[in-house]
């Protein structure tokens, strides 16, 4: 019989990973690395709560790190098979997973340096070499084709809207279908084509980010030519922290067209992370998921000047003209963004502008709950600045654009599993599931395990211990 366990982003929005077990093969889909609180970052450190060595494959359903980003760890752990994922995914991961090793060897370095770390000598979960070595053994593949990944088990990608490469997984085996959403994109974003329609499935396994709640109606435009010109008028600089994929090239889009209409002044614009600058460029090789032009591609790219090197970053700091400074990491855990917050937060006349969303225990969501003082690099930073956020500008779906997507497939699922979300959300969004379409939606506890028997034996699902 086919089970499923929930190895993270139950409670959370970080750590994605569901373990698919058959009587003939394991399959993990995604490999995230949680991120948030200190708690949630200590489970990066533990052993796998799983065999690694069995796992026949590995599955990703897109390349953000709370996805994707402990596969580097697992391979140190001793896994050596396949990983499956869509072309445009396999191209941002020569991306990301390095930067994200280099970025733990930095924070190792400093800690030791500064000596905030609570061990005698910090270590990085692992290096930029570990990612590189990792990136061998992912495969790539088209959208819309079944992929035989292990015995008796295949999986079909389709779009999800959500980043470059972003998919719905459709998993087959003994008979049976389970779908996992991975995050959902919306249907009208201005720089990604909408998603597919959701696949049917016996078992659906959903995101639930936005689950409680909707975006804004006002116009992303107005609101960001609003916050860029008011801080303008103040003399002042504008900082966005933007993840840098996805975020930071529609945040590049919607700059490169106010500027064009003359809705703000013409401010200097810089892209202060390397590898938000390589994912621009990889957003425009990969047409078959996104929906600009070529024109407006080349917009996007030449509408900022990139800060590549440690000593072009530092010298946006110590320009005192107005600006807007795009860099990551997107939740402020990390990456240059962090000297720039650093920089601007004292000043009263800067805008720190948030445009995704912040998970809790994340520097970003402490900043828009209000604190007073923010603690970087080991010291604690006044926060004089203006604090925005532009929710707008999520690539997630709310809970509408969620429900909308679904009821357009005529689906129906014999049990959904909500996931990826914090706990309100998550439990929101279940009882909108039963509400409108009376499915059978639960939200799983960390760790849980549950068989999924097929059509003759679909009243006896259960949760067993893991």
């Amino acid at each position: 019989m086919t089970a499923i366990s929930f190895l993270g982003a139950t409670d959370t929005v970080t750590g994605s990973r569901y373990l698919v077990e058959t009587p003939h093969a394991r399959v993990l889909i995604d490999c995230g690395l949680f991120q948030g609180y200190r708690k949630l970052r200590e489970r990066n450190w533990r052993s796998p709560p799983l065999a690694v060595r069995s796992l026949d494959a590995v599955v990703l359903t897109h390349a953000h790190i709370d996805h994707s980003g402990y596969l580097p760890r697992l391979c140190n752990e001793g896994y050596r098979g396949p990983v499956h994922c869509t072309r445009g995914t396999a191209d941002l991961l020569e991306v990301l997973l390095p930067d994200a090793g280099f970025l733990q060897e930095e924070d190792a370095r400093r800690a030791n340096r500064y000596g905030y770390s609570r061990h005698a000598h910090a270590e990085p979960l692992y290096t930029r070499e570990d990612a590189e070595r990792s990136l061998h053994q992912v495969q790539r593949h088209g959208f819309y084709q079944w992929v035989d990944v292990a015995p008796g088990v295949r999986v079909r990608f389709t779009r999800a809207g959500h980043i470059l490469g972003s998919a719905c997984v459709a998993l087959e085996t003994e008979g049976q279908v389970l779908v996992f959403t991975g995050d959902v994109g919306r249907p009208n974003d201005p720089i990604m084509k909408a998603p597919d329609p959701l696949p049917h499935g016996e078992y659906l396994v959903t995101e639930s980010t936005y689950g409680n709640r909707l975006h804004p109606d006002k116009a992303l435009e107005d609101a960001l030519a609003d916050a860029i010109g008011q801080t303008a008028k103040r003399g002042g600089t504008v900082v966005v922290p933007a993840f840098a994929v996805g975020r930071a090239q529609h945040l590049l889009h919607l700059v490169a067209q106010l500027k064009s209409a003359e809705r703000i002044p013409d401010l200097p614009v810089f892209l202060d992370s390397p590898m938000a600058i390589e994912a621009s460029q990889i957003f425009c090789r990969n047409t078959e998921d996104h929906g600009l032009t070529e024109v407006q591609c080349h917009s996007m790219c030449h509408v900022a000047s990139y800060a590549r090197t440690p000593e072009q970053s530092k010298a946006i700091d110590a320009s005192l003209e107005p600006k807007v400074v795009i860099s990551a990491s997107g939740m402020a855990t990390g990456g240059r963004v962090l000297h720039h917050l650093r920089r601007f937060l004292p000043d009263e006349q800067n805008t720190i502008l948030f445009v995704g969303y912040q998970a809790t225990g994340t520097r970003g969501r402490t900043l828009l709950e209000g604190t007073e003082a923010l603690k970087l690099h080991g010291e604690y930073v006044r926060v004089r600045a203006r604090i925005v956020q532009l929710p707008g500008l999520s690539a997630h779906a709310d809970y509408s654009e969620l429900l909308s997507w679904m009821a357009a497939s005529n689906a129906s699922p014999r049990r959904v599993f909500v996931t990826h979300g914090e706990p309100a959300a998550s439990d929101a969004l279940r009882r909108r599931l039963r509400e409108r379409f009376d499915w059978d939606a639960i939200v799983p506890e960390d760790g849980a395990r549950y068989s999924l028997p097929g059509q003759e034996r679909a009243s006896t699902q259960h949760a067993e211990s893991p």
